[in-house]
Formats: structure tokens, C-alpha cells, sequence
């Protein structure tokens, strides 16, 4: 009894060390840094696009790139996965904007050249600083705020928050806690108690009046298409699903994601 007493000690004490780990370097896993060297539209070869640096509330610098939209077209706020930077997106931009269609990205601070580091509160400071930009070139209603994977729960919140025309979320989830807690990895874990920065969509998406296209991917192994479900249920309408059903994670363009997203910006809501 005392050999399995110490065995119970040391399996506790080793439990809550790991518990302690994964609380102090939670946000490497959820902000991934891949790249912090700051590079211009021209050097990545995306010229139409100028770069601006906003200063946030609380006093950060941060990056953006803006292709100002053709007349009668929207522009559209892209928020980026959790991977992403400015560079690496550019072929993406391009099928955004190809049809006139504006666009104004954002490299989260930490990310590409932008100040600071990341964490929830400063990405919706981030944000907010991006609408600010945005909406003294553009009507509210030519605003289309576009959030992919992790940028689908700053999407949520700022379209919550401010007046927007439309909001297209993609590869959405409830709350960054609920995907984790369904990894083998932290299946043991309290993660709705330990995470610092939750980015909890399912209790903003409520106050999000504007309508909503949500496309996900029916293979989607990092964020489960039934994340994206959920999140619609609780929308308001106008609301549209749309499934792609050969679509991972990182690929719905190949499965006609851009095309889905401007006949939606296209479409009349009533």
C-alpha cells in the first residue's frame, strides 16, 4: 500500500506539472509565430497593395496591407488562421480582389513586423484599430469582415460589436477551449479552466445582426465541421451554411471557397 501510495503521490505531482507547463506556454500552441521578419507587398510580389502601420489602443504598432476596392464593389477585412502571415497569403489576396473587390489584411501584433505579442485582448485591439481604418474609407454596409480558423473568433467579436454589411466566417469554432478539449492530447485536461485566450464566438455570435455565410470543411481535422455547425445554430438569420465535402482545413479554395465567398458579397440579403 505505501509502494502504490508514493506511485498515486508522484502520478499527481507529475499531473499537475504537466497542468503548470501548459498553463505557462499555452500561447505558443495557440499563436504559432511562423514568421516575425516584416516584408513589403512589393518584395512579396503583391504591389497592389500598400502597406500601412496602425497604432492600437494600447499602444502597439501593426501591419497592414489595403488594395482599395473598384467602385460599387465591397472590401472585405480578412483576418487570418493562427499560421498565417502577410507573405505567405498572397495568392489568396489575389483571388479575393481579382474582381475589384477591396481588401484590407491584418499581420496580428507579434506576427510579420507587427509590435507586441499576441493574446486575445490584443487581437481585438488589433482589430478594432483595422475597423477604424477601414470604415473612414468605406461605408459600413460596403464592409465585409472575413475570418478564417483562429481569425474567424476576432471576426465574431468585431462584427458583434461594430456595424458591418456581411460577416463570412471559415473553419469557425464555438470557443478556441471546446476544440481542445476534444484532442487526445488534453482530453484529461481542464482546458475550459487553464485557457487564457478562449475567444468564445458562442457567446458573441448572438449580437452579430448582419448576414452571415459559414463554409466549412466536412475532412477538417483541426477544427471539426460540428464546431462550425454549432456556431450556426446559434446565428441569427440571414444565415447560410455551405459544406464542402472533399475540404480539409487549409484547402476549401480548391473546392471553390473564393467563388462561394463572392457570390455571397454579390447577393442581395433584402
Amino acid at each position: 500500500m505505501t509502494i502504490l501510495k508514493w506511485l498515486l503521490l508522484l502520478g499527481l505531482i507529475g499531473y499537475v506539472g504537466g497542468l503548470a507547463v501548459l498553463f505557462f506556454t499555452q500561447r505558443s500552441f495557440v499563436f504559432p509565430i511562423p514568421v516575425t521578419a516584416r516584408t513589403a507587398p512589393d518584395a512579396a510580389g503583391f504591389p497592389e497593395a500598400e502597406e500601412h502601420v496602425l497604432p492600437t489602443a494600447d499602444g502597439e504598432k501593426v501591419i497592414i496591407w489595403h488594395v482599395p476596392a473598384k467602385p460599387g464593389h465591397a472590401v472585405v477585412i480578412y483576418f487570418p488562421g493562427n499560421g498565417d502571415y502577410l507573405a505567405g497569403g498572397v495568392s489568396r489576396f489575389r483571388r479575393i480582389t481579382a474582381d475589384g473587390t477591396g481588401l484590407v489584411v491584418l499581420s496580428y501584433r507579434g506576427y510579420a513586423g507587427s509590435g507586441g505579442e499576441p493574446t486575445e485582448q490584443g487581437l481585438l485591439q488589433d482589430a478594432a484599430a483595422v475597423y477604424a481604418f477601414t470604415a473612414a474609407r468605406y461605408k459600413a454596409d460596403q464592409i465585409v469582415v472575413w475570418g478564417f480558423s483562429l481569425g474567424t473568433g476576432v471576426a465574431v467579436a468585431l462584427a458583434a460589436g461594430h456595424p458591418i454589411g456581411k460577416l463570412i466566417l471559415e473553419a469557425p469554432y464555438t470557443s478556441i477551449a471546446d476544440v481542445a478539449g476534444v484532442r487526445p492530447l488534453f482530453r484529461a485536461v481542464p482546458v475550459h479552466w487553464l485557457l487564457r485566450d478562449q475567444f468564445r464566438s458562442d457567446e458573441r455570435i448572438a449580437a452579430v445582426t448582419a448576414p452571415l455565410l459559414i463554409m466549412h470543411g466536412e475532412r477538417d481535422s483541426v477544427v471539426p465541421i460540428g464546431f462550425g455547425e454549432r456556431l450556426f445554430a446559434l446565428a441569427h438569420e440571414p444565415k447560410q451554411f455551405v459544406r464542402f465535402a472533399g475540404g480539409g482545413h487549409d484547402n476549401l479554395d480548391d473546392y471553390g471557397a473564393i467563388e462561394t465567398a463572392h457570390h455571397f458579397m454579390d447577393a442581395s440579403n433584402g
